[in-house]
């Protein structure tokens, strides 16, 4: 507390300085200097959000409680303060009297349409209102996230007789002892609603009602009417949300947010939705059919349920294709799978990995490397976070302890991380992936090159920076290379015998690459589609949570044997985590990534010198310092089309 005060308070005097500079504004005397204020505070900032997320604890929750209103009204105080927009209006009026680079004009518009955007041209009375709700928005959405932990650390599926773990893997049996036993518990077996536990049991376990007892523990959370359900939380963030961007002079929340992206629209998001969820879901009803028909071959006369699902597929997979995810795992210790994603970069781009045992760690799980240019230049530092663990969250994800930045020839390097929950090592297992964990593994790292290749000069827009749909691109197309044969080759060595994946097996899995892509499909658009429904609404007085939810489910025609990726009370992206109206950009990269990557495919060669300079110097050094289109545009050479998209997912 006292460092986010100490970084306020000098925010506060540079700002000043900025408003009390008698020279005629300009972009270095005002821009400039509001992107060098606040270095301390950004510093403590970064830090403190990574930890919170990552390993957390009861005291990090009270401070950043205590926090949130602080740091919204001190935001606040910035964005809504006269003098200072007069200053960025008058350099934003005048900016063809100086000599701007694309770069600073951005950094411009983004600034002067931040301030427009946070109330600026609003009156007084009316400023004061818009503080207000985002003072209540920031404790809200953080409160949300904090429910959606606590709910799902609460619930454990505790198993006592031996007999109701037939099915599972050795490996998983083990997980659930060591879960049982760092719990208190003897002679017991505890599986949780963390993914890593979750997904193994749900593909595995033979025993119905417990795979209905976890998956419902999973998709109630923060819906149970106990002190973290978050549908009254939800209710008032979308009431809040709409008197925003309504006093701003939007019709929607959506409206808002959309204005800057690629798609700009609630109309052209669902445009592009719909066209890919009317096959995916076509998709998905032959997979239900698919999987009736074995459980009828296996005797049984139930209907298929969502918690069926993963068992039956899994039962599928292995007898069209004769591979399961138990056969591949072996191959899929995660620090070869990282190399693995280290070994593509550096065959890309010359860039190299070099561990580094002396720097400060936050949690023993950590590990930290230098990333160097071919030439042994320094380029950042690349921390990475792969387990588990009851202090942090669910997911996987990127962020920056220190953005890149170059300003005024000041040079900074950025520190980047890498978090993901795959399964720990145990006894004497290290950590083995499953195929979507590897792909995990690569999309985060994607996101991580983002950060470190950026080669801007101001922290607006460097790195991620850049417009909601167009952030996952670099992140997504760098699981392509992780689905092609000739990489996987790279790192899929099996963890006790170093024997590289037979050619057998790859050519199976390649075959299953299409299998159960309308669930996955489904299971992620009505995720995008709920997000647009939920913000494109006019009133929300009398919303019941659940009940707005089935039927927004039910107008797209969703099946009752899939359940929406994430349901509202738990659906941290748009209601915790920045994606409001946003969550479509993944699909919409999608586009993006598979289109992009095609431009590698076409020359023949995965790692064309060429390609992958062009699309360093135009994607990963850009950042956001320039229009998105424009720069994927540059790269490609024209703008991106969907069928490779529906093709690799065997929709079309």
């Amino acid at each position: 507390m006292p460092a986010y005060a100490r970084g306020i308070e000098e925010q506060k005097a540079e700002i000043a300085a900025i408003i009390n500079n008698t020279e005629q504004p300009s972009f270095v005397n005002t821009i400039v200097a509001i992107e060098k204020s606040g270095k301390l505070l950004s510093k403590v900032s970064n830090v403190f959000t990574g930890l919170k997320e990552a390993n957390t604890n009861d005291e990090f929750n009270k401070i950043a409680e205590t926090l949130a209103p602080i740091i919204s009204q001190h935001e606040d105080e910035i964005t809504l303060n006269e003098k200072l927009f007069g200053k960025i209006k008058f350099v934003y009026d005048n900016k063809e009297n100086e000599n701007l680079t694309a770069e600073e004009l951005t950094v411009l518009d983004k600034y002067y349409k931040d301030f427009v955007r946070s109330g600026a041209l609003l009156s007084n009375e009316d400023k004061e209102i818009v503080k207000g709700i985002n003072k209540e928005l920031s404790s809200l959405t953080l409160k949300f996230g904090d429910n959606v932990l606590a709910d799902n650390n609460k619930f454990e599926l505790v198993i006592t007789q031996k007999e109701d773990l037939v099915g599972l893997s050795e490996s998983i049996i083990l997980m659930g002892k060591e879960a049982a036993e760092e719990r208190g518990y003897t002679d017991s077996w505890v599986y949780t609603i963390d993914r890593p536990s979750l997904y193994p049991f749900l593909t595995y376990s033979e025993n119905r009602k417990l795979r209905e007892k976890l998956f419902k523990g999973y998709i109630n959370k923060g819906n149970n009417n106990n002190e973290f359900d978050n549908k009254e939380i939800i209710r008032k963030i979308l009431e809040l949300r709409l008197k925003k961007a309504n006093m701003l002079g939007y019709k929607t929340h959506a409206d808002y947010v959309l204005e800057n992206t690629m798609a700009k629209t609630p109309a052209k998001v669902n445009e592009l939705l719909m066209k890919i969820w009317e096959p995916a879901l076509e998709k998905a009803k032959v997979e239900v059919y698919d999987l009736q028909q074995l459980i009828y071959k296996d005797g049984e006369k139930f209907k298929l349920e969502a918690w069926d699902w993963w068992f039956y597929a899994e039962k599928l997979k292995k007898e069209k294709y004769g591979v399961d995810e138990n056969m591949l795992r072996p191959y899929f210790k995660m620090e070869n799978v990282r190399q693995g994603a280290f070994d593509v970069a550096t065959k890309l781009w010359g860039i190299t990995f070099k561990k580094l045992e002396n720097i400060p760690i936050y949690h023993e799980d950590v590990e930290a490397f230098e990333v160097l240019e071919k030439d042994g230049t320094h380029i950042g530092v690349l921390y990475t976070d792969y387990f588990p663990r009851a202090s942090k969250r669910g997911g996987a994800w990127m962020d920056s302890f220190r953005k890149q930045s170059n300003i005024q020839g000041n040079a900074i390097s950025p520190v980047i991380y890498n978090v993901g929950n795959f399964a720990k090592p145990s006894g004497d297992k290290p950590s083995l992936l499953s195929i979507d964990q590897v792909q995990t593994l690569f999309h985060e790292f994607g996101h991580g090159l983002h950060g470190l290749l950026s080669k801007c000069h101001y922290p607006r827009v460097s790195g991620t920076a850049v417009p909601r749909d167009f952030v996952e691109f670099p992140s997504q197309i760098m699981e392509n290379w992780a689905a092609e044969p000739e990489v996987i080759k790279l790192f899929a060595k099996h963890y006790q015998t170093g024997e590289t994946i037979p050619d057998d097996l790859l050519e199976k899995v390649k075959k299953a690459g299409t299998f159960n892509m309308g669930f996955v499909t489904v299971e992620y658009m009505s995720a995008a589609l709920l997000d647009m429904d939920w913000h494109t609404q006019t009133d929300y007085s009398n919303i019941d949570v659940n009940k707005f939810e089935n039927e927004s489910l039910s107008k797209i025609g969703m099946i009752d044997e899939i359940v929406v990726r994430y349901k509202s009370t738990y659906f941290q992206h748009i209601f915790a985590g920045g994606y409001s109206s946003g969550y479509y950009s993944y699909i919409w990269s999608g586009v993006l990534d598979t289109d992009g990557f095609q431009a590698f495919k076409e020359t023949g060669d995965l790692y064309d010198q060429k390609t992958a300079k062009l699309y360093r110097e135009n994607i990963l050094e850009k950042g956001g310092s320039e229009d998105a289109m424009g720069l994927y545009v540059k790269f490609r050479g024209r703008e991106p089309e969907p069928n490779a998209l529906l093709e690799k997912r065997g929709l079309k």
